[in-house]
């Protein structure tokens, strides 16, 4: 009797190596999040962004975020902005990366993605639904663009920094 195996789906090994790093991304990215936190800005939930958003691309990258933000507004008592402050960004980053295979695309993209369009999609939804009276569409964008700028450029630095190991080519080579 032969024995066929499958190499795509949600059976495969495959996914089932790309489900579980994103399960340990979720979790690092959670456990950074919640300990190293400046006032009111989650840096190390922007630099997963950037490394999910190339090891795994949009998809993965916007459900790690999503994830991320999920138990940050659980566990840490967080507003919406825990998710909306980092889907956009994930999302936009693993979008460019995709389309440019570089690295500073993804970086770009979340930068731009939650410092700019995450901050103006936060107004509405604050405003809605926590009653907040957010004078200004403009109001998060300085709070979000120095956490967004700052852990995309260290995911940035990381990607290059494992690049030259050698590292990365092996992650990729596994996925």
């Amino acid at each position: 009797m032969a024995t066929t195996t499958t190499t795509t789906g949600l059976g495969s090994n495959r996914t089932i190596r790309k489900m579980a790093l994103a399960g340990v991304l979720t979790a690092l990215s959670f456990a950074t999040s919640s300990v190293v936190v400046l006032p009111n800005m989650a840096p190390f939930q922007h630099f997963f962004n950037v490394i999910t958003a190339v090891l795994l691309g949009p998809w993965y990258a916007i459900a790690v975020a999503f994830l991320t933000g999920a138990l940050r507004m659980i566990l840490d008592g967080r507003p919406i902005l825990a998710i909306v402050g980092a889907v956009i960004g994930a999302g936009l980053a693993g979008i460019l990366y995709q389309r440019t295979g570089k690295y500073i695309a993804a970086m770009i993209g979340e930068i731009i993605g939650t410092g700019v369009i995450s901050a103006i999609v936060s107004v509405p939804l604050m405003n809605v639904l926590y009653h907040a009276h957010v004078p200004s569409l403009y109001f998060y964008i300085p709070f979000f663009i120095p956490a967004a700028t700052f852990g995309a450029i260290l995911g940035y630095l990381f990607l290059k920094f494992v690049q030259k190991t050698g590292l990365l080519g092996r992650l990729f080579d596994r996925l």
